[in-house]
């Protein structure tokens, strides 16, 4: 035999060793869990005349083949094109307002060939491309580079909320924050960023939701919400780098007992009725579960009613009944804890913490900062939809329309989570490589 009767097989491995150094784990986690979502997709649609299960299988398929083909691609020619990436992230949000449809309230979709795209969704990819591309030229040491960094994100950020979409505006704020603490920023900066927000809810919470108003509910949270403001003045005063601590202190201080009048400003004027709804139910269980707090009603129920093993797969009375509204969507956890219980849940979970560890690890050796910053980026991303979606199904968290990654129903979210996985794979594919020898 000759050598030339072994070429086609060297040349079959040196084919596959295009993927060789991929995190083969965490794809494999990613598609498991993709397929079981279609399976619980079609469980909740076993007496419906639509096919949503099988779509959502079909733009998996399409997903891992574009991963696949990113993962074979240099990440590092992106940095190249990073503020092109950033333009056509806000174009697409611009025509989004233009030529957009309309769906509950929100104008997110564009129609194209018949099918609806939300470009939110690849918004997200976008701005993790960006500013990893800007953070690994200039860390987040400084608070120059951190208003650098918010600046940059203000614009996508505010065509995203006046959709509105609030959720995914969220989504935003949790990349932005994951990345600028894994590129050096001062933990005592980033908890100033949110403290405003923190006491908005503090100072706001019993307006104007208090029916009738409970004086001990207004004292307690005013105390609560004194006792922060205090705390975030020490915070300013010990971390904020500017020569006067004192007005450091004074300042942040300041801040967040505007945050108080802002919450009542924002109530009263930016919040959409169906926004309001959601916080209100949030925050007084059980309000008008005929209404508006019917979904997390019923998937609390839901989840409740599969006890430790669940009513078996296909099986669950609320699931084959429709009693949960959007369960193939947004309250797709709900089927899981119905059908497969506590333990199914249980399961389910543990998974998703194992891709957020191969999501960290391939973060922690990647060969560059760039690399790096993308893994956090989409790290930041699926952990911050996860713990939403799954909080919201259990009353933990407001209903905000943020989907389950890899298992809730929607092309765009799924085909946003697999080039964001494939750009990760291609972190992990490209770190220092071992020579390897073919015989």
């Amino acid at each position: 035999m000759t050598f030339k009767h072994f070429t086609p097989i060297v040349r079959w491995k040196y084919w596959l060793n295009s993927w060789h150094q991929m995190d083969w784990m965490l794809f494999f986690l990613t598609l498991g869990i993709s397929i079981f979502g279609g399976l619980m997709i079609l469980s909740t649609e076993l007496r419906q005349p639509v096919a949503d299960w099988f779509w959502h299988w079909l733009v998996t398929g399409i997903g891992v083949v574009i991963a696949m083909f990113l993962a074979r691609s240099r990440y590092e020619n992106l940095m190249k094109w990073h503020w092109v990436t950033y333009a056509l992230t806000n174009l697409s949000l611009i025509a989004v307002m233009i030529i957009g449809t309309s769906a509950k309230g929100a104008q997110r979709w564009i129609s194209i060939g018949g099918f609806n795209v939300q470009p939110s969704e690849f918004a997200k990819v976008g701005l993790i491309i960006t500013l990893a591309a800007v953070l690994h030229k200039r860390t987040a040491s400084t608070l120059e580079n951190v208003f650098r960094i918010l600046a940059i994100t203000a614009i996508p950020w505010a065509l995203v909320f006046l959709q509105p979409d609030l959720a995914t505006s969220l989504v935003f704020g949790a990349i932005v924050l994951g990345m600028l603490y894994w590129a050096n920023a001062n933990p005592g900066w980033l908890l100033l960023m949110i403290s405003p927000v923190i006491s908005t809810i503090l100072f706001s919470i019993n307006w104007p939701l208090s029916e009738p108003i409970n004086v001990f509910n207004i004292l307690f949270f005013g105390v609560l919400g004194l006792v922060w403001v205090v705390a975030m003045g020490i915070v300013g005063w010990y971390t904020l780098p500017w020569r006067q601590s004192v007005l450091n202190g004074i300042g942040a201080s300041a801040l967040n007992l505007l945050g108080g009048e802002l919450g009542v400003f924002v109530w009263e004027h930016i919040l959409r009725d169906y926004q309001k709804n959601r916080l209100t139910v949030f925050l007084r269980p059980g309000y008008d579960i005929f209404g508006v707090g019917y979904h997390q009603h019923q998937s609390r129920i839901a989840i409740g009613a599969g006890e430790v093993w669940g009513w078996g797969l296909f099986k669950g009375p609320m699931t084959q009944l429709n009693f949960v509204p959007e369960q193939h969507t947004d309250f797709i956890f709900s089927a899981v804890g119905e059908e497969l219980g506590f333990v199914g849940c249980l399961v389910v979970l543990l998974v998703f913490c194992l891709i957020c560890f191969r999501l960290l690890r391939v973060a922690q050796t990647a060969k560059d900062n760039f690399g790096s910053l993308l893994a956090i980026g989409v790290l930041s991303m699926i952990l911050f939809q996860l713990i939403v979606n799954v909080g919201m199904t259990v009353g933990l968290a407001p209903v905000a329309g943020i989907p389950l990654p890899w298992m809730s129903y929607g092309r765009s979210a799924m085909l946003t989570n697999f080039i964001a996985l494939g750009l990760v794979q291609s972190v992990a594919n490209f770190r220092r490589q071992r020579r390897k020898y073919y015989s």
